[in-house]
């Protein structure tokens, strides 16, 4: 009988944590939906794929500089698989599961490859990170793992170019 108690009480316990993370992931959406306002728009036509359609994960989005402050609103959020294109209009990230989002050209600061970004950290540069500025004016880092890592540097070379 002792057992059960502690079992039920364990997952009262649990089930209370589960909310608190809950609504810590709510407030932040909420702290942030002024900075980071309405997306852009995806456009009605675009032109021939520059490069890609590159597969992996998209990893998240993060407030600069911080490269671990995530984002919680305009579900920016949350990891999925997906597909990063670029064209001549801007770059495409598809996301299973969730819409895509779309980075207009005028807006990419920056391409280059980092270690970490969001709570993912690998031993090597082998994320792809979008620095861009939103229509509100702050500037994100979305992350991006290509499958095949060698692919990241198409995407480098590009943006120098």
């Amino acid at each position: 009988m002792a057992s059960l108690i502690m079992a039920a009480l364990l997952a009262v316990l649990i089930g209370f944590l589960i909310r608190q993370m809950l609504r810590g992931w709510l407030h932040r959406a909420q702290r942030q939906a002024d900075l980071i306002g309405v997306l852009p728009s995806l456009p009605d036509t675009v032109g021939p794929a520059l490069i890609g359609p590159t597969k992996g994960l998209y990893v998240g989005s993060t407030l600069v500089p911080d490269w671990n402050d995530r984002i919680a609103a305009g579900m920016l959020g949350f990891r999925a698989k997906g597909a990063l294109t670029r064209y001549p209009e801007g770059i495409m990230v598809q996301r299973s599961g969730t819409g895509p989002i779309w980075i207009p050209d005028e807006s990419i600061v920056a391409i280059r490859t980092e270690r970490a970004i969001t709570g993912k950290a690998l031993t090597h540069d082998g994320i792809l990170a979008i620095r861009w500025r939103l229509p509100s004016g702050t500037e994100i880092d979305t992350g991006f793992r290509a499958d095949d890592r060698n692919e990241n540097l198409k995407w480098v070379k590009e943006d120098a170019a």
